[in-house]
């Protein structure tokens, strides 16, 4: 791989398109490419660009975690989901802040006349002076000191996971590689090794390296090639309706899934899956449905790249049933799509994190009530990224007045079919 090779260059938005829709990143031993979402704005500078992508893992870490669906593959062998990309990142960015290997110390005893007395080995090994009172003095004591011994098949370990971390991802960080580990136990023995040090240690800081070191190692033992690996998704469609609803939604929102049954003149009733709104907003006594997309009009302005007919109706069903079953009035109850944009570069002269592009409707509604016109939002992508977990109120209020612009647009014109 090339090392050489600015971090900028191996990153990439994707566009979308067929083809283009994978995010997270993919290497193999010539080369290492990370892809971002659409709509994101990659930093000026390295140092946040290096920052932005540890977010990004770690945002896909999440989600990958919470839903195995994201993680369905659409590669062929060899390539793997379940490179443990954390413990990766985890043994490089130890030994960047430590500077060295772990190395254990071995006790060593002599006789002095002081230092860290071991009293037991004292009493066995010394000869004592009997007082008049029949009390013991000690004029010589066996103490304790330690050396460090780099020669453990711990260490060893550790220098060949170092240098395996650096090798996959170590230029996320640096511009070079460690030294060549020398010989070392076998990757089975390593993982039993660590097993049995993870049960013996109680310093947190070393479990957390012993673990991420045995995570790293069981992967290479059941991996089924050396040059290929990767982690991401192509579904982050599913990753960005799961942020907007952490970011905005409430939690219990069964209540608002319409649910239909078929009854049956032969057979048992059968219930039928409800319709399941992405997530639903209250705020100041409001409600907001709100369905996230991540459809590419945000970045292409294609109205072709917009939710369709089938999308909108089933919007307005859901605040329909919230406006029947709740008795939410029309001055309280809104709709939308929240789609990702990036606000620094797009079609819509917008430089806010949320923003409203137009409005849907369905030409066989009155459009009478808000909800019945259904507001298009955008999100700028890198923002919701880094602020889906505790979105501050202020954003919550600027999505609510977003949606909200339906009470200034004026009467719905008629179709001009």
């Amino acid at each position: 791989m090339d090392l050489e090779k600015n971090l900028r260059d191996r990153c990439k938005v994707i566009s979308g398109d067929d083809g283009d829709s994978f995010v997270g990143v993919k290497a193999d031993t010539d080369d290492a490419i990370i892809y971002f979402p659409i709509g994101y704005q990659l930093p000026e500078n390295d140092v946040d660009l290096r920052i932005d992508v540890q977010n990004l893992f770690g945002v896909l870490s999440v989600f990958m975690k919470e839903d195995k669906v994201i993680e369905a593959r659409k590669f062929e062998a060899p390539q793997t989901v379940d490179f443990p990309i954390h413990a990766y990142l985890k043994v490089i960015t130890s030994f960047l802040r430590t500077g060295r290997y772990y190395i254990e110390s071995d006790p060593e005893y002599k006789t002095s006349t002081k230092g860290n007395t071991s009293w037991p080995r004292t009493v066995r090994e010394q000869r004592a002076l009997v007082q008049k009172n029949g009390s013991l003095v000690f004029t010589n004591m066996t103490v304790r000191s330690v050396t460090p011994n780099a020669d453990k098949q711990i260490t060893q370990i550790h220098k060949f996971c170092v240098y395996e971390a650096f090798d996959k991802l170590g230029w996320l960080y640096v511009p070079f590689k460690p030294e060549q580990p020398g010989p070392h136990p076998t990757i089975k023995e390593s993982i039993y090794i660590l097993t049995k040090k993870l049960t013996a240690s109680h310093n947190d800081n070393e479990q957390e390296l012993f673990r991420a070191m045995k995570n790293m190692l069981e992967y290479m033992d059941e991996k089924s090639s050396d040059k290929q690996y990767f982690f991401g998704t192509d579904y982050f469609d599913r990753i960005w309706e799961r942020m907007i609803d952490k970011a905005f939604g409430i939690e219990d929102k069964a209540s608002y899934f319409p649910r239909t049954r078929w009854l049956l003149d032969y057979g048992a009733n059968k219930v039928k899956t409800p319709l399941y709104p992405d997530s639903i907003m209250i705020f100041r006594d409001k409600y907001y449905v709100l369905d996230a997309k991540c459809y590419r009009y945000g970045w292409t302005g294609d109205a072709d790249h917009l939710p369709n007919g089938a999308d909108i109706n089933k919007q307005i069903t859901y605040g329909e049933y919230i406006e029947r079953t709740r008795s939410v009035p029309n001055d309280k109850l809104f709709n939308a799509f929240v789609m990702p944009y990036n606000m620094a570069d797009n079609l819509f002269r917008l430089t806010s994190p949320i923003g409203n592009i137009g409005e849907a409707i369905g030409d066989w509604r009155t459009n009478m009530k808000n909800y019945e016109r259904i507001q298009g939002i955008v999100i700028d992508t890198r923002f919701l990224m880094y602020n889906y977990i505790g979105m501050p109120e202020q954003q919550k209020k600027e999505l609510a007045e977003s949606i909200e612009k339906v009470l200034s647009r004026g009467a719905v014109p008629a179709p001009t079919i």
